[in-house]
Order: structure tokens, then C-alpha cells, then sequence
């Protein structure tokens, strides 16, 4: 498997993919946004951007890196 990028400069670079927010936010775009690209280079990963910034980069985590993020956030 090759590495996967770690980063989009330009999140709307993510075509296929459908952003999603936690249940937690109060609506007023002050949170981060997930998303699972599943083609092209960033297949595989999981997509993180700013809820403020839609158009700005996204940064990429593998799952495994995802998982212990928030496994460490508990």
C-alpha cells in the first residue's frame, strides 16, 4: 500500500466525498469536519478540516491515526 498524501491544499479538491460534523456542534461552524475520500490519492484516508474554513486544506489521517486520536481524546 503507498502512503497516503498528508494533506489537501484545497479541501474542495475532495469530490466525492460527503463532509460530516459532530452531533455536539451548536451549528455555529466552530468545530472540525470529517470526511472518508473514496477514490484518487486520498482513497483510504480520513479527510480533516476546519468547519470555518470549507475551501481551506484538509489534513489526511490514515484510519489507525484517526483511531488513536480520539482514543486518546477520551
Amino acid at each position: 500500500m503507498t502512503a497516503l498524501p498528508r494533506n489537501v491544499p484545497v479541501s474542495t479538491d475532495l469530490h466525492d466525498v460527503r463532509w460530516l460534523r459532530s452531533s455536539y456542534s451548536t451549528g455555529a461552524n466552530n468545530c472540525v469536519e470529517t470526511a472518508r475520500p473514496r477514490s484518487g490519492p486520498w482513497a483510504g484516508g480520513l479527510a480533516v478540516r476546519d468547519s470555518k474554513n470549507t475551501a481551506g486544506p484538509a489534513l489526511l489521517l490514515s484510519p489507525g491515526s484517526w483511531a488513536g486520536f480520539v482514543a486518546g481524546l477520551r
